[in-house]
């Protein structure tokens, strides 16, 4: 699970650090940073007084204490001051220095509030694509499971831009469950049409022969995974790192011919080999699965591949903010 989005009390997070988002005098003063301390008892403010001033942006470890967390990495978030003071460049050296530091330690996990978008004052959409492109930037070179905690819904935000686009996109292509008696005909027809529309619409990145059709019609997905990589020329490591899927898992898929996966990691398969929606359509069948009109998280799938973008930490933002479970994970 290299990035997963949760909502919870970061102080009960069980992971190997949580990072705490202070000031630079680290006096556990208000909001995350006032919990974190109360939640790790008098030792964690007695230790943080021996580490001096911590410039923004830069990062301290201290122990959990009381916590469920072996330990707490301290960064000093920077204040918004309009967008035109190095805000962003410093929000990223909070992310990137954390990891850095954890990865240093030798940490497995660590667990990221939003940093700054609270008292600090830094605009929740932008705090928020931020953390998902550091975090991201740094999982595509590193193993490590991050976590993005999300106290609650209105600390999470997308910018009022993509969340209008991606609503009405949804709006125009969204098909409410019918009544099980539907006739098996009026979905072979939907599906039938949707097809041969998508299909005009958006061009097929390679066109096949009816003989390459017609050789892959039995391959099983993990065949089918492995060829589609060989095709393009792609690291193993560098596609299930751009899926979000575990090592561990991706070579589960690649040693089993006959592993099926779930629905959310055959997709993010689909998003890290960059397939067009026809190739997408090709690999979901493979493990018994196809995109439905009547899934949310289906269009919200669809909508990203017709705009290609691929960058599946983008994806997962937009999924968990419309409250569908994100893929990969």
């Amino acid at each position: 699970m290299p990035l997963e989005i949760i909502r919870d009390d970061i102080t009960r997070v069980h992971a190997d650090a949580i990072v705490n988002p202070t000031n630079e005098k680290l006096d556990g003063g208000g909001g995350t940073d006032h919990e974190i301390h109360k939640a790790a008892g008098p030792l964690l403010a007695e230790e943080c007084r021996s580490l001096g001033v911590l410039p923004v942006g830069q990062a301290r470890i201290t122990k959990g204490y009381d916590l469920p967390a072996r330990y707490v990495i301290h960064t000093a978030g920077p204040v918004w001051k309009g967008g035109n003071s190095g805000e962003e460049g410093l929000l990223r050296d909070c992310y990137r220095n954390s990891l850095e530091l954890a990865k240093e330690k030798g940490l497995e996990s660590i667990a990221f509030p939003l940093i700054s978008s609270g008292s600090f004052g830094y605009p929740k959409d932008r705090a928020l694509g931020t953390a998902i492109s550091a975090i991201g930037n740094f999982l595509l070179e590193h193993d490590m499971t991050v976590y993005l905690v999300v106290y609650d819904k209105q600390s999470f935000m997308l910018s009022s831009k993509l969340y209008s686009s991606i609503t009405q996109y949804i709006d125009e292509r969204y098909v409410e469950e019918k009544p099980a008696a539907r006739r098996r005909s009026e979905v072979m027809l939907e599906e039938a049409m949707m097809s041969s529309v998508d299909s005009q619409a958006i061009p097929r990145k390679s066109k096949r022969s009816l003989d390459e059709v017609l050789g892959q019609m039995d391959e099983t997905f993990s065949k089918s995974l492995i060829r589609l990589i060989d095709e393009k020329d792609i690291k193993d490591s560098v596609v299930y790192k751009k899926a979000n899927v575990d090592r561990k898992l991706f070579s589960k898929i690649k040693n089993d011919v006959f592993y099926k996966p779930s629905k959310p990691t055959a997709i993010a398969f689909a998003i890290a080999l960059e397939l067009s929606l026809d190739e997408t359509r090709d690999l979901l069948m493979k493990a018994g699965y196809a995109l439905s009109s009547s899934s949310k998280s289906d269009i919200i799938i669809q909508y990203f591949i017709e705009q290609n973008n691929y960058n599946i930490y983008e994806i997962n933002e937009v999924l968990f903010a419309f409250d569908q479970a994100t893929i990969g994970v």
